[in-house]
């Protein structure tokens, strides 16, 4: 677990530099931002661990959700600390950890071949889709759209 919080320190850290260099944002306004969402993988990994039939990101969600809705104490400064965080921030040293772990089992993934590109594009095809649909769905009953 030590391993796995220092990796999650180190993704967090590349975050806020991307953060600041892409969006302009501070390190010094980010931090907390940061340290409040590594601190809920964390949990989040605990959790997983003493009770583990469920994925753990399940709980890392479940964890996010409930401190983030208007009945935990301290939900606004929790929502207004981690908005700092650009979400492509965070997920550019997150794909790029996965990038480096595919390359290591290159042989794996060319074993795959040209079917995976098929499998691949009509599962994001149907997601994008999907949730394109479900988003108009709830723009039309909100009378938005």
């Amino acid at each position: 677990m030590v391993e796995k919080a220092k990796v999650l320190s180190l993704i967090g850290l590349i975050a806020i530099i991307g953060n600041w260099v892409g969006f302009k944002v501070s390190p010094i306004e980010a931090l907390p931002g940061m340290i409040v969402i590594v601190v809920i993988t964390i949990v989040g990994l605990l959790l997983n661990h003493l009770m583990p039939k469920m994925p753990s990101v399940i709980w890392i969600s479940f964890i996010a959700l409930i401190i983030t809705t208007p009945i935990f104490p301290g939900n606004g400064w929790i929502v207004e600390k981690t908005s700092a965080i650009n979400f492509m921030a965070l997920a550019t040293p997150i794909l790029a950890y996965a990038g480096l772990s595919l390359g290591k089992d290159m042989e794996s993934f060319k074993k795959l071949g040209w079917r995976i590109i098929v499998i691949s594009l009509v599962v994001y095809t149907g997601t994008f889709l999907f949730a394109t649909l479900f988003a108009e769905i709830v723009f039309k009953l909100q009378g938005r759209f």
